[in-house]
């Protein structure tokens, strides 16, 4: 979820009772838990329990850490509370439905969306599951989340996603969340075309959605740009044209080089700092797409001055997910394998130590990590 919008209004906090089915009343679970920031702890929680008829409980499977999640541990995120239970990636097993929920039962494998949508309210039938009235990105920040042993979501029937005899499950996780935030949020957004340049400022794990999906539209270049080496090299095994270390030469100068001077035709922010914004500004050329992805927690300049008059689009978006059922079909397909965005495996409970290997990606050479119960 690095593409979140601050400033939404804060969901209600969910209760802990249940409406039917067994009492969840002293039945523990082993949670990631939120205690302010630089504190978390793998401990124990109450097991989550049916509270309304649409909930579902889910055993999990595999899940795994967001950028995201590192900005909550930072504090970045005030609005979570001391207690929360982190996550909101995963694939799992039904255990439990309420009574109206109608399109799963309990033994289904299912994908878990990082969006609770309700299917009803007017976002919703925009097809903007991000602002649903009674969910949007809430698990693991408003409710409870993933990286537990198991998990309420509200909404099942349009918040989980079943799973095809013999997929990958390892491979379904990155649909959870960063497949679908690297295509809508950069790629649609963008307006990507065939025979673009496209530069997508940031190689970390959306940064490399961005450049796996953005190749189903066929653009002439895609430029990577980041200050990791090994990301930027594994960036190329991705499809990628050009690759750029800021640390080691001018990203701007490089790319008006590379484009004869022109710039490119999109531009993906896909870190969320105020420096890698203007860098978008500085690269794209007349007529071109500013696609931000990048979770920003602090003011950027926006250079109206250089801009008003070279037909500039800039846009935002936190993911819907609408576009995970196309993702799931090119997935089983194999015409994209975000199987390769995985470089670290661990079990549920070493997930402090998976913490601190994601935490230090550069150092790890750490892409994503994958959780197991």
């Amino acid at each position: 979820m690095e593409d979140l919008i601050l400033g939404k209004e804060p969901k209600v906090i969910e209760p802990a009772t249940r409406i039917n089915g067994t009492t969840a009343k002293n039945i523990n679970m082993k949670a990631l838990v939120y205690h302010g920031p630089g504190k978390k702890a793998w401990e124990d929680k109450p097991k989550p329990g049916i509270t309304k008829p649409t909930d579902a409980i889910v055993k999990i499977l595999k899940t795994t850490i967001c950028g995201t999640d590192l900005h909550i541990m930072k504090g970045d995120l005030p609005e979570v509370a001391d207690g929360r239970i982190i996550g909101h990636e995963g694939v799992g097993i039904i255990e439990e439905v309420g009574t109206a929920v109608s399109n799963f039962k309990k033994g289904d494998h299912v994908i878990i969306s990082c969006v609770t949508s309700c299917g009803k309210c007017e976002y919703c039938k925009k097809g903007m599951y991000s602002h649903c009235a009674d969910g949007g990105w809430i698990l693991g920040y408003m409710i409870d989340g993933t990286q537990a042993e198991y998990v309420r979501i509200p909404h099942a029937d349009n918040s989980l996603y079943p799973i095809p005899a013999g997929a990958d499950e390892e491979a379904l996780v990155m649909l959870s969340d960063i497949l679908p935030t690297g295509f809508e949020c950069g790629v649609l957004n963008g307006q990507v075309k065939p025979g673009d340049v496209v530069a997508i400022v940031g190689s970390g794990p959306i940064g490399i959605a961005a450049l796996l999906t953005a190749q189903f539209y066929s653009p002439a270049e895609i430029i990577m740009i980041d200050q990791d080496e090994n990301r930027l090299e594994l960036a190329k095994t991705f499809g990628a044209t050009h690759s750029i270390n800021g640390a080691k030469e001018n990203p701007v100068e490089t790319i008006f080089r590379l484009t004869n001077g022109k710039g490119v035709d999109v531009a993906i922010e896909a870190v969320g700092v105020p420096a890698t914004f203007e860098l978008c500004q500085e690269i794209i050329a007349p007529g071109g797409h500013i696609a931000n992805i990048g979770v920003h927690g602090k003011s950027v300049t926006l250079h109206l001055e250089t801009l008003w008059s070279r037909n500039i689009t800039i846009t935002t978006r936190l993911v819907d997910t609408v576009t995970t059922p196309l993702l799931l079909k090119t997935v089983q397909a194999k015409k994209i394998e975000p199987k390769r965005l995985i470089t670290h495996h661990f079990k549920l409970d070493q997930i402090m130590e998976a913490y601190e290997t994601f935490g230090n990606a550069a150092k790890e050479k750490a892409l994503k990590v994958i959780l197991e119960s």
